[in-house]
């Protein structure tokens, strides 16, 4: 199977072709690996899923060992929305090339995020026409609320977790998406916990895990 982002897979532990599949995008200047770590818990857990990794496709700017999926550099808020766009465009056609290799309906696939990984989630899979299952993010926020708002095209299942003490995405980026979602019809499911910096804690494995298995396994 040929990506266009290179990609660590975690197959499915069931001798059958997978039922399912779960796209996970990490953060800035992390790697598919890095964010692979949280699949191989969840593998243990979901026998016919797959779990797909990708590469951001951009060079991180701070940390050339890792990636980006777009420049956070500049904080001009239209030339990020645009650079977004462009990765926006590239995961799409990712998605696409999961749905392609697998035979998989997009009704059969979450994606999960971290941090800048959960933006380009939220943002790709809200834009797609073909709904997606449903989307996890960790530690993140909605790029542009503007421009979403106006290029709503699908409602999956959104559960979005988040540090109290996250200094790199404040929590009040979580409290701000919470209310974009209300406000425009989503079902949502938001978790806070305490203590906790910008990461994923167990306890956000374990919620994420949950919502897996009532989205694609009931």
């Amino acid at each position: 199977m040929s990506y266009s982002l290179n990609t660590t897979i975690i197959n499915a532990q069931s001798d059958q072709k997978p039922k399912n599949a779960v796209i996970l995008c990490h953060g800035y200047g992390g790697n598919g690996k890095d964010i692979s770590i949280l699949a191989n818990y969840w593998k243990n857990y979901l026998k016919d899923t797959v779990f797909i990794c990708p590469d951001a496709p951009e060079i991180c700017a701070v940390s050339p060992s890792g990636f980006q999926w777009f420049d956070l550099l500049d904080e001009n808020k239209e030339q990020i929305l645009s650079k977004s766009l462009i990765a926006e465009m590239k995961l799409n056609k990712f998605i696409d090339e999961v749905k392609n290799n697998y035979q998989l309906a997009a009704n059969k696939i979450v994606m999960c995020g971290f941090s800048q990984g959960c933006m380009i989630a939220l943002q790709t899979s809200l834009k797609r026409v073909d709904k997606l299952k449903g989307v996890i993010g960790y530690s993140g926020k909605i790029i542009n609320k503007e421009h979403l708002a106006k290029n709503i095209n699908s409602r999956p299942s959104i559960f979005l977790m988040h540090g109290d003490k996250d200094e790199v995405v404040p929590i009040s980026f979580l409290l701000e998406a919470k209310e974009f979602f209300s406000n425009n019809s989503y079902e949502i499911s938001t978790a806070i916990f305490k203590n906790c910096e910008h990461r994923i804690p167990q306890e956000g494995s374990s919620l994420g895990l949950e919502f897996i298995k009532k989205n694609l396994y009931s």
